[in-house]
Order: C-alpha cells, then sequence, then structure tokens
C-alpha cells in the first residue's frame, strides 16, 4: 500500500484591492538624539603596563631540516637559505682570519665557493667528458661581506636551476667522478655547509648542518660512510673536519660523485 504524500499548505495570494501599510513619517518637531560631547577634564582611559612576571613571547623554533625525500633543487635551496643565514650573523665579525683549519680566509673561502658553485652550474650545462670548463666566477674584492653573500646566492641558485632544468640522464665530468644533475647538486650542499661549517667555527658563530640535509649528500655521495653516528657529524668526519668515537679525524678524503 502506497501512502499518498501530505498536502502541501496553502498559502493564499495578497489582496491586490488591500491597501498597502502606511510607514509613518518622521516628525519633523521631534528633538534630534542628544550625544554628549566628552568631557575634556576627564583623565584619559589607562593602558595598564605589561605584567614584568608575564612570560616573554617565544621566539619560534628554525624550521626543521629539509626531508632527504625532497627535490635536489630544494634540497640545495634549502642548504642556500640555512647557511647564508649563519654567514651573515657573523658579518661584523674579522673575516680576514683563517678559517677553521685551512689555508684560506673568512673572506677568501667565499671565493671559493663563489667559484665552486659556478663551476659545477657551468660542468652541468657544457657537460664535458674529460676537463673542467672554462668559465670561473669571483667576488668582487672590495665588496662588504653582506653582497658577497649576495654573490653566493647568486651562484647557488644558478645551480639549483640547472640541476631542476637538466635531464636526470645528463651527465658531466668531474675528477672524483662522472656525475648527473643529483649529483651535482650535493656537490654544491657539501661544498655550502661544510665551508660554513669552516667559517662560523672561526666567527664563533655556533652552526652544525642540519640533519636532513647532510643524510641527503651522505647517501648520495659517500656510500662508505659509517653508520651509528648523527647524519652532522658523519658528513663533518667525511669531510676531514672532526672525529668520530672510535674513528680518528680524516687527514685525507674526496667523495664519490659517480652515478650508482
Amino acid at each position: 500500500m502506497t501512502v499518498p504524500p501530505a498536502p502541501t499548505p496553502r498559502t493564499s495570494a495578497p489582496d491586490p484591492a488591500a491597501p498597502a501599510p502606511r510607514t509613518p513619517a518622521p516628525d519633523p518637531a521631534a528633538p534630534a538624539p542628544h550625544t554628549p560631547a566628552p568631557d575634556p577634564a576627564a583623565p584619559a582611559p589607562r593602558t595598564p603596563a605589561p605584567d614584568s612576571a608575564a612570560p616573554a613571547p617565544r621566539t619560534p623554533a628554525p624550521a626543521p631540516a629539509a626531508p632527504a625525500t625532497a627535490s635536489w633543487p630544494d634540497l640545495l635551496d634549502a642548504a642556500t637559505d640555512d647557511c647564508l643565514a649563519a654567514l651573515l650573523a657573523g658579518a661584523g665579525q674579522d673575516w680576514s682570519r683563517p678559517a677553521h683549519d685551512l689555508d684560506w680566509t673568512c673572506r677568501a673561502t667565499l671565493d671559493h665557493l663563489a667559484l665552486g658553485l659556478t663551476g659545477y652550474t657551468g660542468l652541468l650545462v657544457a657537460r664535458p667528458r674529460d676537463r673542467y670548463v672554462t668559465l670561473f666566477a669571483s667576488l668582487d674584492p672590495q665588496a662588504p661581506v653582506p653582497a658577497c653573500l649576495e654573490g653566493l646566492r647568486i651562484a647557488a641558485s644558478l645551480l639549483a636551476s640547472t640541476v631542476r632544468d637538466s635531464p636526470p640522464d645528463a651527465r658531466a665530468w668531474h675528477p672524483w667522478g662522472h656525475s648527473d644533475p643529483a649529483g651535482f647538486a650535493a656537490m654544491g650542499i657539501t661544498e655550502l655547509v661544510v665551508h660554513t661549517y669552516d667559517v662560523t667555527r672561526a666567527l664563533g658563530v655556533a652552526w652544525t648542518p642540519r640533519d636532513g640535509l647532510a643524510a641527503a649528500v651522505l647517501g648520495r655521495l659517500f656510500p662508505d660512510a659509517p653508520r651509528g653516528h648523527g647524519p652532522a657529524d658523519t658528513l663533518l668526519w667525511c669531510t676531514g673536519r672532526v672525529p668520530l668515537p672510535g674513528l680518528p679525524r680524516r687527514a685525507e678524503w674526496q667523495w664519490d660523485g659517480g652515478v650508482r
């Protein structure tokens, strides 16, 4: 048995002959509402002083390390931002002093970085089989440190863009192994983080590479890296910067840029 639907309630149509309701006009003789003027002698409202016992606002924690699953250009961008921020923190120090355990001054180390990042870009563009490219880069020797860091950002951005635009099967010569775009990005990250460590150590700025960046580089360039240690410490050991428990500091080292 089908139950018929309930009837829809009817709404009566308005009577067109009915007069429209009248809205009374305002009485012009009625006084306007009175808003009292502020009393100039009244004391201004007091804003309570901040409570000295209240906790100070917290500075947001730094962003977490870039994950190793990020693309290589993104990892290179993250390394660039991190390293240049650390170097800028020491911009007011004496950059003529030697970088940590290097023959170069801190200022000369920046020149080395500019040359290396631009050189990797040139290798990936030209893709020679047995030689360096003929393009070299340097920083203005009269430029202040912040301007030099701008130059490093340009060089790193050129490398990241070239890595992003190169096909994965591209190959280019490097004395430590013919490499692909990912390999050259990893080389650029290694140069940035290792030499930032050198300079910040000399300038008294506390800084170490992020574990996420270090882990990505170790997996690409240092397949024989020891296990059981933090990625940042392991990368610094692989590049001859620090000892590890049970492992003395390396006197000689190099990465393996070959494609595996």
